[in-house]
């Protein structure tokens, strides 16, 4: 018999994530295109993010049809949080729109994944694409980084709001996060740990 999970962040209800969720508002609009893959993932940080702010939006597929109204957001100035070339530096981006708020359109998928969903949705590759700073550590210790500077899809939204909403601080978002990342360990045992995901 399947356990019971809670249907608002999808976790087994014994292990329920609800309570450590903030909802914290944001002037910056937060749109999250998740890859169908990415769903059922036991670590699904985008949710985590999208629960835990009032101006965010999670969306699952691979092909948007309503792409062109969710990015035409009245007063909003869209940009794609994705690396790669033509990229600016966020703080860049948002000292260009200091009296517009940011529509922040982050991809939520694995590399070759959050790449498919720029090809088979070209208005995302035709918006303004920004990156983070260099040399962001992410907290993520039970998987290995595919590069350096790779974090989780909350962690990429939670540096990229205290960025572009300085000096407020969008923390309390990693709570759950935290919280999920310890479970993981002890699920598999500090020695497993120890042994497979510690640096040498």
């Amino acid at each position: 018999m399947p356990r019971p999970h809670c249907p608002r962040c999808s976790r087994p209800l014994d292990h329920c994530l609800c309570a450590l969720i903030p909802l914290l508002p944001s002037a910056t609009r937060v749109l999250i295109l998740q890859h169908p893959s990415e769903l059922k993932h036991a670590l699904n940080t985008a949710r985590l993010a999208a629960l835990g702010l009032s101006n965010a939006e999670l969306r699952v597929g691979e092909e948007f049809e309503d792409l062109s109204a969710l990015l035409a957001q009245p007063g909003y100035r869209a940009c794609l949080l994705f690396p790669g070339e033509d990229t600016q530096p966020l703080q860049q981006f948002a000292a260009q729109a200091v009296d517009q708020p940011v529509l922040l359109v982050v991809p939520d998928g694995t590399w070759r994944k959050a790449r498919k969903l720029l090809h088979l949705n070209p208005l995302l590759a035709a918006l303004p694409r920004v990156a983070l700073p260099e040399g962001l550590q992410s907290r993520y210790r039970v998987r290995k980084a595919p590069m350096s500077g790779a974090l989780s899809t909350v962690e990429a939204v939670v540096s990229a709001l205290n960025i572009l909403e300085a000096p407020a601080q969008f923390d309390a978002l990693l709570k759950p996060f935290e919280a999920l990342i310890e479970g993981q360990i002890k699920a598999m045992g500090e020695d497993t740990f120890q042994r497979n995901h510690l640096p040498r």
